[in-house]
């Protein structure tokens, strides 16, 4: 089933995003933390991806290795020979953990173990890499598992996207949805036709209320739920207190895909709501 297909099929439940991976127990962003979603039966995995010195498309979050790696030098000015040299972390890094066998992987080496087995967002750190990102996919014959995203909020943003390489790569919108804007949104949006959107919003009854809008659209919704500012009330912290506050809620009002760093606590809620 490729990613779209299994994002519209209409029978699916809630679909789980691992953050960075499935980190707990492997370095984010890792080979392992790819393997630890798929073994645990996480639906996507959500990764981020840079290019090296020498032009080489590689996994990492920060600008900077030294969370993940103790360096503190822009991972960027490494080649991928360097990188790869490289101990990462444990877990999400910092000074308290310790160094794993894993190294910083390729976005090849990670499609390789996508492919067939997983989905993958794959976040882009500088979006100017989309259409080369795009062609690695092909390549790799990892297109259909994967996607690529940008904020689409207005029509130069349309144009941007128009304008990228990336046939045959599921294109993902993030858009930001409120009481009174909503239907302008997807005005902008329908020029893309997003197979899905990275949302945030100014009241879960926004969303609740726009159902079959978002339905008609043929977007399906995604909802982060990270320990982040931009979360909102929204988070994991919370939604391990009390998951049908969090959670539950989100998915009652339309959202089909959360993305998380608890993937495991999320697929057992899931799997009991059933």
């Amino acid at each position: 089933m490729t990613y779209k297909d299994f994002i519209a099929d209409p029978a699916r439940r809630c679909a789980v995003v691992a953050h960075r991976g499935a980190w707990h127990g492997a370095p984010e962003n890792s080979l392992s933390a790819v393997e630890n979603a798929i073994a645990i039966g996480v639906d996507i995995v959500e990764l981020d991806v840079r290019k090296s010195a020498d032009g080489e498309l590689f996994l990492m979050h920060d600008d900077t290795l030294l969370r993940m790696a103790g360096i503190d030098r822009d991972a960027e000015t490494f080649t991928m020979a360097e990188l790869q040299a490289i101990a990462l972390r444990a877990d999400d890094g910092g000074e308290g953990r310790a160094l794993t066998d894993q190294r910083i992987p390729t976005l090849k080496q990670a499609l390789e173990i996508i492919r067939g087995r997983i989905f993958a967002d794959l976040d882009l750190k500088d979006r100017g890499l989309f259409s080369e990102v795009a062609a690695c996919a092909r390549d790799m014959d990892a297109a259909e598992y994967v996607d690529l995203k940008t904020t689409v909020m207005t029509p130069e943003h349309v144009a941007w996207v128009k304008a990228q390489d990336i046939a045959g790569v599921p294109f993902m919108a993030m858009a930001s949805f409120t009481e009174n804007g909503t239907g302008e949104t997807l005005a902008v949006l329908s020029e893309l036709k997003p197979f899905m959107s990275e949302i945030r919003f100014d009241h879960i009854d926004t969303i609740a209320a726009n159902r079959g809008a978002f339905e008609a659209a043929g977007m399906a919704l995604w909802k982060n739920t990270l320990d982040m500012v931009s979360s909102g009330e929204w988070t994991d912290t919370a939604a391990l207190t009390d998951p049908d506050k969090i959670w539950g809620r989100l998915i009652e009002a339309g959202i089909s895909a959360i993305q998380t760093d608890q993937p495991a606590a999320l697929k057992a809620y899931i799997e009991r709501r059933a």
